[in-house]
């Protein structure tokens, strides 16, 4: 089952309170359906529980609709409509329209209460919304082919600062957010809880790996330079040997350049160690500069007797 699902589904188990919710709720279904006009309502969906959920949400209203199961080759497909006049009636009275009207808005005097929004939106979800799963992204969208519909969508969201946008997609107006903590919030709100702990368990875990990957990152890049520098100062020294001018350098130095010979892997803090007494890790940087130094020296002198 897919995350989208998961959602829906939580939604559906949902316990909707009051009568004033319940009819935001079927508010919902007519906004966001097949279509909504004087000839009634329709809505089709894969979900026979979101087809289900609507007739409860009409009956609450006192107005009775139909679920038919039609078949097709991907599958059946569920519409619960609203078509007989009398009933059809009701449910223009119910929400204020006339189902003539030439752009379909939505009527703010649907919301009695707060929560009413909260079931506008949920049921908005369930009848044209999709949650893509956090594993691959962060990302709820609502999708409808009436543009003040998604535009007036956008601007509720907006009010209850879920930080929507929304984009034009092969003819359908798309109502997007992108955000975690904001689809986290809108979850909530929308009364799927576990999908919105789902969402923070994700970005959790993201956070986490995003950052072990920075730092093993940072200490390959610090290993490279470690190698890097390990490799420079053992040329340096053979640099010397090969001249014969390593016995020259102080006794410090040509202990130093013994050690590093004899262990060439290790970091400078161990090597620093083996050393009698131990030295500072920056007193035998020190001394391994000063070595490369003499190197240089030498190289230039016998590039100078060429």
């Amino acid at each position: 089952m897919s995350f989208s699902q998961d959602v829906k589904n939580e939604i559906l188990r949902r316990k909707v309170p009051r009568a004033c919710c319940a009819g935001a709720a079927a508010y919902a279904v007519a906004c966001f359906g097949k279509y909504f006009d004087d000839r009634g309502v329709v809505l089709q969906t894969e979900s026979e529980g979101t087809a289900n959920f609507a007739a409860k949400m009409y009956r609450r209203c006192g107005i009775e609709g139909s679920v038919l199961r039609k078949e097709r080759p991907a599958g059946p497909i569920f519409e619960f409509n609203v078509k007989q006049p009398d009933q059809v009636a009701k449910m223009l009275a119910q929400f204020g329209h006339t189902g003539r009207e030439p752009a379909l808005k939505i009527r703010p005097d649907c919301f009695k209460c707060q929560s009413c929004v909260s079931f506008f939106i949920s049921t908005a979800f369930l009848c044209c919304g999709t949650a893509t799963d956090p594993e691959k992204e962060y990302n709820i969208e609502f999708l409808s082919t009436r543009y003040q519909l998604s535009q007036q969508l956008e601007a509720i969201l907006a009010e209850h600062e879920f930080n929507p946008h929304r984009t034009l997609r092969k003819g359908a107006n798309v109502v997007y957010i992108k955000s975690s903590d904001h689809i986290e919030d809108l979850l909530t709100f929308m009364g799927a809880g576990n999908a919105a702990m789902r969402i923070m368990e994700q970005r959790m875990y993201n956070d986490m790996r995003n950052k072990t990957n920075r730092l093993s990152n940072c200490e390959t890049a610090n290993l490279g330079k470690s190698v890097q520098a390990a490799v420079q100062v053992q040329m340096a020294i053979r640099t010397l040997e090969e001249a014969d001018a390593l016995k020259a350098l102080p006794q410090a130095l040509q202990l130093t350049a013994k050690l590093r010979m004899q262990y060439p892997d290790l970091p400078l803090a161990r090597l620093a160690e083996k050393f009698d007494p131990p030295v500072s890790k920056a007193g035998l940087s020190h001394r391994l500069k000063r070595i490369q130094e003499a190197a240089q020296r030498v190289s230039q002198n016998a590039a100078s007797l060429k």
